[in-house]
């Protein structure tokens, strides 16, 4: 009996050595996986960050697109007022030659 004894114990050793070693394998990978989860879920909260702020520079770009066209249009009619006021400066101008010649 002793020498079953002797075979027994070894066996038994094997085997929780052989149950250890795969519930730490099951582990670590349960372990990997959650970490690869929170990872992810990581990079998803930061592409969505990054679609918003994308989303905010586009409306801000569109309302500077706008601003630009309406700056513009207000820049030609000041140029237009300009030329007209500068028209009518020029015919006063003459018209006060017209009239200092005729005093002189």
């Amino acid at each position: 009996m002793s020498v079953e004894l002797s075979i027994l114990v070894p066996i038994v050793s094997v085997g929780f050595a052989i149950y250890a070693g795969l519930s730490n394998i099951k582990r670590n990978q349960s372990q990997d996986e959650r970490n690869s989860a929170s990872q992810m879920t990581t990079v998803i909260v930061k592409l969505e960050n990054i679609s918003n702020g994308i989303t905010e520079i586009k409306s801000e770009m569109s309302n500077a697109k706008e601003e630009i066209r309406e700056n513009r249009e207000r820049i030609v009619k000041v140029e237009e007022s300009s030329k007209q006021a500068h028209k009518r400066l020029d015919m006063l101008e003459s018209q006060l030659r017209g009239v200092y010649e005729k005093e002189n």
